[in-house]
């Protein structure tokens, strides 16, 4: 057997970057957090190789004191705690030490620091965890740190690393968690050069969250905000319609510090289940704020993870903070048949017929660089026959859309001459060529200018050649503008005057009702709606404990494992209130003789297995609600099917029971009970809108 032995310095500190240091976010994510510890108000990342060759994250903050230099990458070194007892009250995302050290010991790095009381500032250069250098500077107040060739001394870490663009995205990720958990800091992030992401750091966290995640999402938020004595959580939520496969646009931060809980996963998805599908995921962004003494943050090397003392009371916060948020709101889908790419026009810059075999004789004719016109008496003279021709067309349209042309002609055909690439860097670098770029750049200036005095110039020659039929257009126009404005608001088709006067106009593949009402067609699912309207009735009935019990004769009996056997009994009392009866019957069997009368017509050993089953999964929501919520979820089981023809009547009475509903949108599942279509989207498919 070996002797045991004690490993030195360096092997134990490369050992322990392991623990910190697992790829190029990890660094970024420790530097940056040190950054926001440090009171920046703006920092700047940029990478290059995907951080594994460079990383440069440069801050505003406080910066370090030279005399805390021989300190800063020893491990566990820190100024965030002085004693374990603060751990228990720590309130920066930082406090372990081992970050710098780790770093260190991993890659080349050179820091450059100055506080604001210092004269100077301070470079210092570190490479696999010896010193290199030390000397003073000037530099803006702030702090520096440049990462160089990570992972150069320990190969069999670096072989593991994934490819350069796909760490770039690891750390692309981490930059947008962190602009949206801290929008009051100005973030930028640069890969390879370009600017990937630049926040603000206006304290607003909707154009944060449109910065990041683009209009589709901003489109649909909705404003989140729950407290109780201890927590308190404010941010937005997506609408349903907005959801993803995974749970990536699921973030929450806890005291600014983004993690990862199940629990807080599990008030989320609770919370949407209703007007959401199995396996999709929305969009959240939850600003939580906890006392500090309610959680211990030491616990996951890269501090994702933390536990909490008050685990049930957050659970509810969430839960009701989305629920509220989301309850309410108009959530049907507006569809189209096809999403239409936009169409634009643009001014051709092609010469009149009779000009194009004089320019191709003028350009075969001409020395390189010169004009297609001998003199300024030609151009102008050229100029004044184009105008001449333009007084002959008919609208005030074609006079600019010509005009517009041939200045565009003259302007280009003097800038598009073929030069070589030599020739080209020749030039730029002399006044010619300079003055060549100011040439060019105005051009587009005086092209701009031309654009809008043309409208003026219509205006003139409307007053000129104005015509009745002109002016009738003018007065039509004005007509459909002011009706426009007057136009009165939408009725809701969720609404007293929906029921009483929509319209159906039939069914089609014995599934989907289509109903119109307003300026709108409206598709409802006979299925979906009809689960929904079954399980609102079970919840209301459940709630107001108006439920009769229905004895079955023989009993089902029910063979549970421990785990469904532990649930049953912590909600049995709930269940029996509800309407069911059960007991032991021997072993692991149980015996239920009764069920709640209106759920007789499921009384069946796999749904009510698939009701305990629900129980056990439910850690964190252990409430009568909940339970109310699974039976009631029962209910698609006995709901209409599709390809199941209804009579008109029955389709009525459907139809009238779902607009009563508080929530008409989803069936439990979350699928979408309705969606619709306006009367401008189908009239834009036949053409009569173009």
């Amino acid at each position: 057997m070996s002797k045991i032995t004690v490993l030195d310095q360096n092997t134990i500190n490369q050992i322990a970057a392991g623990e910190v240091i697992e790829r190029p976010a990890a660094v970024v994510k420790e530097l940056v957090e040190n950054a926001i510890d440090a009171g920046a108000n703006a920092v700047t990342v940029e990478i290059k190789e995907g951080g594994i060759s460079f990383i440069r994250i440069t801050d505003n903050g406080s910066g370090i004191d030279e005399d805390d230099m021989p300190l800063v990458f020893l491990r566990h070194s820190t100024s965030k705690i002085k004693t374990a007892e603060d751990l228990l009250s720590v309130s920066s995302l930082g406090f372990r030490g081992e970050a710098l050290s780790s770093i260190a010991a991993v890659s080349q790095v050179e820091l450059v620091t100055k506080t604001n009381e210092a004269f100077t500032g301070i470079r210092y250069q570190i490479s696999g965890g010896e010193e290199k250098g030390l000397e003073h500077i000037g530099c803006p107040n702030g702090t520096t740190f440049i990462i160089r060739n990570l992972f150069f001394n320990t190969p069999a870490r670096k072989k593991f690393l994934k490819s350069a663009v796909t760490e770039a995205g690891y750390i692309s990720d981490l930059m947008e968690r962190l602009a949206v958990s801290h929008p009051n800091i100005s973030f930028k992030f640069i890969n390879n050069g370009q600017i990937k992401l630049h926040t603000s750091g206006n304290n607003n966290l909707k154009d944060i969250i449109y910065n990041v995640y683009g209009r589709e999402v901003a489109s649909q938020l909705e404003a989140v905000e729950g407290s109780n004595e201890r927590a308190s959580v404010i941010g937005f939520i997506a609408k349903p319609i907005v959801s993803r496969g995974n749970r990536n646009y699921e973030n929450y931060f806890i005291n600014g510090r983004y993690i990862k809980s199940h629990m807080i996963n599990k008030a989320i998805e609770e919370a949407y289940r209703p007007y959401i599908m199995a396996h999709r995921y929305p969009f959240t962004s939850l600003h939580i704020r906890i006392d500090s003494e309610l959680i211990d943050v030491n616990v996951h090397p890269a501090k994702l993870e933390i536990r909490f003392k008050n685990s049930e009371e957050l659970y509810q916060l969430i839960y009701q903070s989305i629920k509220r948020a989301i309850e309410g709101k108009e959530l049907i889908p507006n569809v189209s048949l096809t999403e239409e790419k936009e169409v634009t026009q643009t001014i051709s810059k092609a010469p009149e017929p009779f000009e194009q075999n004089r320019r191709k004789e003028e350009s075969s004719s001409k020395p390189l660089g010169s004009s297609n016109y001998n003199n300024d008496s030609e151009y102008h003279s050229n100029r004044s026959f184009n105008n001449s021709q333009n007084r002959s067309y008919g609208t005030s349209n074609d006079f600019r859309n010509k005009y517009n042309s041939n200045y565009t002609t003259n302007v280009e055909s003097n800038r598009q001459v073929e030069i070589s690439s030599e020739s080209k860097e020749l030039i730029k670098e002399t006044e010619i060529g300079k003055l060549q770029d100011v040439i060019t750049s105005a051009a587009s200036l005086v092209k701009e200018s031309v654009q809008s005095y043309g409208d003026y110039v219509e205006e003139i020659i409307d007053d000129i050649f104005h015509t009745p039929d002109k002016d009738k257009e003018k007065e039509q126009a004005k007509e459909q503008e002011k009706e426009q404005v007057e136009k009165p608001e939408q009725l809701s088709f969720i609404s007293e005057e929906a029921i009483k006067s929509h319209r159906i106009i039939g069914q089609v593949f014995s599934t989907y009702w289509i109903v119109e009402f307003g300026d709108k067609m409206f598709m409802i699912d006979q299925h979906a709606a009809h689960e929904k309207v079954l399980y609102e009735k079970i919840m209301k009935t459940l709630r107001e404990k108006h439920f009769n019990s229905q004895i079955i004769n023989p009993p089902i009996i029910l063979t549970l494992s421990i785990r469904e056997e532990e649930a049953l009994k912590t909600h049995m009392d709930d269940l029996s209130q509800l309407g069911f009866e059960i007991e032991e019957f021997g072993g692991k069997e149980y015996a239920v003789r009764s069920i709640p009368n209106d759920l007789y017509g499921l009384a069946q050993s796999e749904i009510l297995i698939e009701l305990i089953d629900g129980l056990v999964d439910e850690i964190y929501n252990d409430t009568p609600e909940m339970i109310l919520e699974k039976i009631a979820s029962m209910s698609c089981k006995a709901a209409v099917k599709g390809n199941q023809r209804l009579s008109y009547e029955e389709a009525q009475a459907l139809i009238e029971q779902l607009l009563t509903l508080e929530n008409p949108y989803h069936c439990p599942h979350g699928r979408p009970t309705i969606v619709s279509m306006s009367k401008y989207e189908i009239e834009k498919k036949f053409k009569r809108i173009v």
